[in-house]
């Protein structure tokens, strides 16, 4: 076990250089140990998914991407689920992993792979059912935090924030990504199933509360509600300005005064998740539109998400002297643009992903060549790997999200088949994902239980075994 061990630690140390020789996992092509949870311990389980897993591992020629497709894809289900029923109905709490608390962002991408099997598992169906109750619920409870415990009586350890802390919040840094999530799932959801059953009374009033918290934001006529500060050393964790941020002047963005990575913002206006919320707003009135909801809502929400568009264009773009026309990362509404792209998503480089653009806007290729370079402040280039990482985890810190970002968005096979080899050379011989891992020696890594990374990973590989078998027999 010893030798074992050894020898993993070096392959990895050496950023992949003898992996084409050995297999990371242990000393044979074929032996892989079991890392996933036992069953007995298992959270929640799906039929439709472990056919999933039976298919895809058996099939495909490269048996560690294989093994780390069984450990990834079902992690979320495994480890962070807990499914029950309130009042009747489906009733469901997803931690994030290692934190337990439920973000509204990281529960959303943590289910988002599964809506495809929802059709053949009806269990698999109810739990993410219970998902967007749920998140109905937190909403309604307050629009502008971003995590929240199941007790509803729970005070949070971060009591003592400058800002309205209430019972059952975990945490209240206002990001916009974090309501754009929960109308992305319930559209998806509403998509494939057909369900209304979602969109109760509570649902739409939840709706109103984002549209509503989307324009005090814009900030046009105020700073709005909103205000957040901590006692701190790490200035990421507060606001400037008794709490509201650095100034913006008003133009139709919105503000979002933290990033996806719970990082405080430079400039408040955001780009990404305003582009984001452009899309979020579009599906939002598709479905108030198809459910024969109130025609004010409908307009409200096309205006808006035309307002933020319209603004992103005047506003969000700035002219590179290398790669031309991009999107900014965050700007002020002043002429300040802060350029780079951080690891987490909603990104820059995420953006196609999400619906917000389309994979051959010349902005966002231009935008896609600036953030994969050393341009881009948190592009870092090592040893074991390179990749986009963020200021929440530091210099030198390849975030996992990132790398299979740029396989998602990408049509270029060399491209994604890079992604794959950095997937299986710096999962540090865990058979998962991490949050970050340090560009030169992947055992250095944060967060050995993140399940939004783990199961976006399963979505990469499963997308690819429909879409490029060939990559995943290398």
């Amino acid at each position: 076990m010893e030798r074992r061990k050894f020898l993993q630690q070096s392959i990895l140390a050496m950023g992949g250089v003898l992996a084409s020789k050995y297999s990371i996992a242990g000393l044979g092509k074929e032996d892989f140990p079991m890392v996933r949870v036992p069953i007995a311990q298992r959270r929640f389980k799906s039929d439709a998914v472990e056919r999933v897993i039976k298919e895809v591992r058996g099939s495909i020629g490269n048996k560690e991407l294989g093994w780390i497709f069984e450990n990834c894809f079902p992690n979320t289900i495994d480890t962070t689920v807990e499914y029950s029923t309130k009042d009747k109905k489906p009733d469901t709490y997803v931690i994030t992993g290692d934190i337990d608390a439920m973000w509204l962002r990281d529960s959303s991408a943590q289910v988002w792979p599964y809506l495809p099997l929802c059709k053949e598992d009806k269990n698999l169906h109810k739990m993410i059912e219970g998902v967007i109750r749920k998140q109905t619920e937190f909403i309604l409870l307050d629009p502008y935090a971003n995590a929240f415990y199941n007790d509803p009586k729970k005070v949070s350890e971060w009591k003592s924030d400058l800002t309205d802390m209430r019972p059952g919040v975990h945490e209240r840094k206002w990001e916009i990504d974090s309501l754009c999530y929960t109308i992305r799932l319930a559209h998806g959801y509403w998509k494939i199933t057909g369900d209304t059953s979602i969109f109760t009374p509570d649902w739409h009033k939840a709706m109103l509360s984002i549209i509503q918290t989307f324009k005090e934001q814009q900030r046009i006529l105020d700073d709005g509600p909103y205000h957040f500060q901590r006692v701190t050393n790490k200035a990421t964790d507060t606001l400037p300005m008794d709490g509201y941020g650095y100034p913006v002047k008003g133009n139709g963005l919105i503000c979002s005064m933290f990033r996806p990575s719970d990082d405080a913002t430079i400039y408040p206006y955001l780009i990404p998740s305003n582009l984001f919320a452009v899309t979020s707003l579009q599906q939002l009135a598709e479905i108030w539109e198809k459910t024969g909801k109130d025609a004010a809502w409908i307009t409200s929400a096309r205006d808006l998400a035309r307002t933020v568009w319209q603004a992103i264009q005047n506003y969000g773009t700035t002219f590179h002297p290398k790669y031309g026309k991009i999107y900014a990362f965050e700007t002020n509404g002043f002429g300040s643009f802060n350029l780079m792209d951080d690891g987490n998503i909603p990104s820059l480089l995420s953006l196609p992903y999400l619906g917000a653009v389309q994979e051959t806007d010349q902005t966002y290729l231009n935008t896609r060549k600036y953030v994969l370079s050393g341009d881009n402040p948190f592009y870092f280039q090592g040893e074991a790997a390179e990749g986009v990482g963020s200021p929440h985890t530091g210099k030198d810190q390849i975030w996992h999200l990132a790398i299979i970002m740029r396989a998602l968005t990408s049509n270029d096979d060399k491209e994604i088949a890079q992604a794959l080899k950095y997937i299986q050379t710096t999962h540090a011989g865990t058979g998962f994902m991490h949050e970050s891992f340090d560009k030169d020696i992947p055992m250095k890594f944060s967060r050995k239980w993140f399940a939004w990374a783990n199961t976006l990973c399963g979505e990469l590989i499963w997308k690819l075994y429909k879409e490029k078998k060939h990559l995943l027999d290398a």
